[in-house]
């Protein structure tokens, strides 16, 4: 039976779970996912633990963090006091922004901490510095 490698079209279900067992992703309820082994479009990891499977094929695969969305890094941080809060805003815990900076590039952060004095937002990817496990099944190489 063929095993998918780089180059090859792959559907494949995954659930997504963290450590403590707390489920982040799944395909279950929506269908296979679809990609290309090596285009880069899926996390390093996720592709890395395809390559080798073969249709019907399921595994469990635990990605580190620098294979998966990478570090938190502090520095995407930003705290600011409620008067630099636009104020037809009323921002709440896990809500997404957009953020302009002075280049004019906008940047996407999520509303983590909200105080009466400050706001704290974080740039990072919700994942980054996680672990993760994934259960995976080939479905279809193509």
């Amino acid at each position: 039976m063929e095993q998918a490698k780089k180059g090859h079209m792959v559907k494949v279900h995954y659930t997504g779970r963290l450590g403590d067992g707390t489920e982040f992703d799944t395909s279950v309820s929506r269908g296979p996912l679809q990609f290309k082994i090596g285009d880069g479009n899926i996390i390093p990891g996720f592709e890395q633990a395809v390559i080798g499977m073969e249709p019907g094929e399921t595994k469990t695969a635990t990605i580190p963090a620098d294979q998966a969305y990478g570090p938190h890094y502090e520095n995407l941080v930003l705290k600011l006091a409620q008067d630099q809060i636009p104020s037809n805003l009323e921002p709440e815990i896990g809500q997404q922004l957009e953020i302009r900076q002075e280049s004019g590039e906008v940047i996407g952060v999520r509303v983590t901490h909200v105080s009466p004095s400050s706001v704290t937002l974080d740039a990072n990817h919700p994942l980054a510095g996680e672990d993760l496990i994934f259960d995976i099944q080939l479905v279809e190489i193509d």
